[in-house]
């Protein structure tokens, strides 16, 4: 039974509704039962301890936090986090290091984890006690469950993109040679490009060129649909993240754009996969001039009738676009950003890239020879990785080894960035050396460990272990041919020669100034 206060003419009296009847009961404070007060107090008293008892905020009591740490206070600090993520995080990590700590983000605790041994922690558990997937539940409203629990593009990437890499090297770089000119003229006189939007337009071509091949990889529409479909889900992504977990349904409802940017790349890559599927009815799968291309990897992932579909096949096609797009244009806006500030390293790259060329060509195996350029793109890496990665959610209570249990339902990452700015890992963290791997890998048996590719527990940018960047392989070759074009045709600096401009960090993220310009001309 609810009760309501109401005043009935110039008595004070309380209404009652009974759970079986939506009629009101009027009744007296003479008519309760004295000890009926103390009860209801002691119900709800009891409810609200209880509340408190089964809430992260206090099944996390044992880990020390960054910031407030009320239930309501707390929110403040989850305010404080998007525009200062990555100093409340540094600050967490000088704190507790190589421990636990947390800090309060939208809707939840975010455990964050520091030290080698508690990333190893991570690395080891497996899916059943730390889940990679359920971190990524953001992903459910941006690209919707069915591409996150049946990621298959996923396997697509790791085995066959990896694997046909020197086969299409070839088709990658005339790519890039076509995009550069078009995007960026090569001319005498220096001319401003607009960074970041400039190179996104330049990785979309390049990657699509091995996703979907020509002439679709060059479509102006079918460019613009992935270029403004990467920039969708990442608004999206960082909007969902302001709000508290029980909202985030509703507004991922109303921002997503998966439907419309479905039925968009069903009218440009839609034809092209339907005739696939029809030589493979007709022919098998192995029928002959089968296009060695994503669209093949993926039809060669997809083992259901769900999954052999047009629309299926453009969900994962627009999947892979995102990852390869919005990674690989910030990533080398970055490097472009340090190239144009620091000439100094242009010199030293050119004359590697230029000898190795001459002697090797210009192909996968050869790329792998250019230390300093692989030196120089890992350097920029480390200095701009977010300040946590690597997330997790426990489906279990799970404990660390340094005797640190956190409950079922918890979500932790590691402090990435300041493991990058730890004087312990890096001579002098703070300052860009372009050569700093370079150098590493002249000592005895380092040469492989400090590739751009390696994995290891003091570098994050592609994570760690077997849920590590399936596609870093292929990102570090784009990355470091077009650099390679780069040095090869043209001189760059900095308006005014100025200094590099300054990275936006929002909720932690570490994002490059995405409306700086670079001047560009003919090489001198």
């Amino acid at each position: 039974m609810t009760c309501f206060k109401r005043r009935l003419g110039n008595t004070k009296t309380y209404l009652c509704v009974s759970p079986t009847t939506t009629r009101f009961i009027p009744f007296s404070m003479q008519d309760i039962p004295t000890y009926t007060l103390p009860t209801i107090g002691v119900l709800l008293v009891g409810y609200a301890i209880s509340k408190w008892l089964n809430s992260a905020t206090y099944q996390l009591r044992h880990i020390p936090t960054v910031g407030p740490s009320g239930p309501i206070s707390s929110y403040l600090g989850a305010i404080k986090y998007f525009q200062h993520g990555q100093d409340i995080v540094r600050e967490g990590y000088e704190k507790h290091y190589p421990g636990l700590f947390k800090v309060p983000t939208m809707g939840r605790w975010m455990v964050v984890a520091t030290g080698p041994q508690s990333v190893e922690d991570i690395r080891r558990a497996s899916d059943d006690q730390l889940s990679f997937i359920e971190a990524l539940i953001q992903s459910d409203y941006t690209f919707g469950p069915e591409n996150l629990r049946k990621p298959f593009h996923v396997a697509a990437i790791r085995s066959s993109l990896t694997r046909n890499l020197s086969v299409r090297f070839e088709d990658l770089k005339d790519e890039i040679f076509e995009a550069f000119p078009s995007l960026i003229p090569v001319q005498k006189e220096w001319v401003k490009i607009p960074a970041y939007r400039t190179m996104m337009k330049t990785v979309c071509m390049t990657s699509n060129r091995l996703f979907v091949g020509l002439p679709l990889c060059r479509d102006p529409g079918f460019r613009e649909l992935n270029e403004q479909f990467t920039i969708d889900v990442i608004k999206a992504a960082w909007t969902i993240n302001m709000f508290p977990t029980i909202l985030k349904p509703i507004i991922g409802n109303i921002l997503t754009n998966v439907p419309k940017s479905i039925k968009r790349g069903i009218q440009y890559a839609g034809p092209l996969i339907q005739e696939r599927l029809e030589k493979e009815d007709e022919y098998g799968p192995d029928w002959p001039e089968r296009p060695n291309d994503m669209i093949s990897w993926l039809l060669q992932q997809a083992q259901t009738p769900e999954d052999r579909n047009v629309r299926s096949i453009v969900l994962r096609l627009l999947s892979v676009n995102f990852a390869a797009i919005h990674t690989t244009s910030m990533a080398f806006t970055h490097i472009l950003y340090y190239l144009a500030a620091n000439p100094q390293y242009v010199a030293p790259m050119r004359e590697e890239v230029e000898s190795i060329v001459a002697s090797d060509g210009w192909t996968k195996v050869s790329m792998a020879k250019m230390r300093k350029l692989d030196s120089f793109i890992k350097e920029s890496q480390r200095m701009n990785v977010s300040a946590m990665n690597l997330a997790r959610e426990a489906l279990q209570d799970f404990t660390f080894s340094n005797g640190i249990t956190i409950p079922a339902g918890t979500q932790v990452a590691v402090a990435t960035n300041p493991t990058h700015m730890d004087k312990i890992n890096y001579e002098n963290p703070e300052k860009f050396d372009g050569f700093r791997y370079a150098e590493m890998r002249e000592e005895d048996g380092e040469s492989l460990k400090h590739q751009s590719v390696a994995l290891t527990n003091d570098y994050f940018v592609f994570g760690t272990g077997r849920h590590a960047c399936p596609g870093r392989f292929f990102a570090v070759n784009e990355l470091k041919a077009m650099l390679i074009h780069v040095l090869l045709t043209y001189d760059v600096k900095m308006p005014n020669d100025g200094p590099r401009p300054q990275d936006f960090w929002f909720q932690g993220n570490c994002v490059p100034n995405l409306t700086a310009e670079v001047m560009f001309r003919k090489r001198v």
